[in-house]
């Protein structure tokens, strides 16, 4: 199994369990290609974002034992009894045996935080670049159109079948405006719930371990 692969399953099944009670509630089931993990405000984790994130994480792996494989024990010790306390500090037991300090598993989960964080800075340079490139322009031509459509019907208004293909014209690039902008928003909200869900949950890691570890 490939590195970006090992790191997905530390999250995936994590986010796929938690709005179990949730599901009975939804009005119908995401479209093929955009399945539903769980939601975050007004935007659903995405398996296509949420790989990018994840595969970003695996490029910037730290090598050697660090937060990464500390969350592979977490995970390991969730079939087992116990408190969350206890399921902190056992899966730290068995890192110490690595070699391993609370603060390096901090450091290092903070890394992935700081990882992840460059990819929203990314995304959203290139968010502003669709947005200029499929937004801007239409809403140029729509109020260049509308000038055309003033102007031509205060001067000639003989020229009425003129003026009702302009109008069908500005109708349409409305519609192409309306949708252009509901595609860029749906994926930038996409985008931050499956950041703010990966970030959320090495951000309660690295909470919990300050509040269970023993931190010297």
């Amino acid at each position: 199994m490939s590195m970006w692969k090992n790191i997905k399953s530390l999250f995936i099944v994590e986010a796929e369990e938690e709005p179990l009670q949730e599901k009975a509630s939804e009005p119908k089931a995401e479209p093929a290609g955009r399945r539903e993990v769980t939601a975050t405000g007004k935007g659903n984790v995405t398996d296509k974002f949420t790989e990018v994130l994840l595969r970003a994480m695996s490029k910037h792996n730290i090598e050697g034992f660090d937060y990464l494989e500390y969350k592979k024990s977490l995970n390991s010790l969730k079939q087992m009894s116990m408190d969350e306390p206890t399921r902190y500090q056992s899966a730290f037991a068995m890192a110490e045996t690595m070699g391993t300090t609370p603060q390096h598993l901090i450091q290092t989960a903070q890394h992935y935080v700081e990882v992840l964080r460059k990819e929203e800075q990314k995304f959203q340079e290139a968010l502003a670049n669709q947005k200029k490139l499929q937004i801007e322009s239409k809403e140029q031509e729509i109020n260049q159109l509308g000038e055309t459509i003033k102007s031509k019907v205060e001067k000639i208004r003989q020229l009425t079948q003129e003026i009702e293909a302009h109008q069908k014209e500005k109708e349409e690039l409305h519609r192409e405006f309306d949708a252009a902008t509901a595609k860029v928003e749906a994926t930038k909200l996409d985008f931050i719930a499956s950041y703010q869900s990966l970030s959320n949950q090495i951000q309660k890691d690295v909470d919990n371990m300050k509040q269970y570890l023993s931190i010297k």
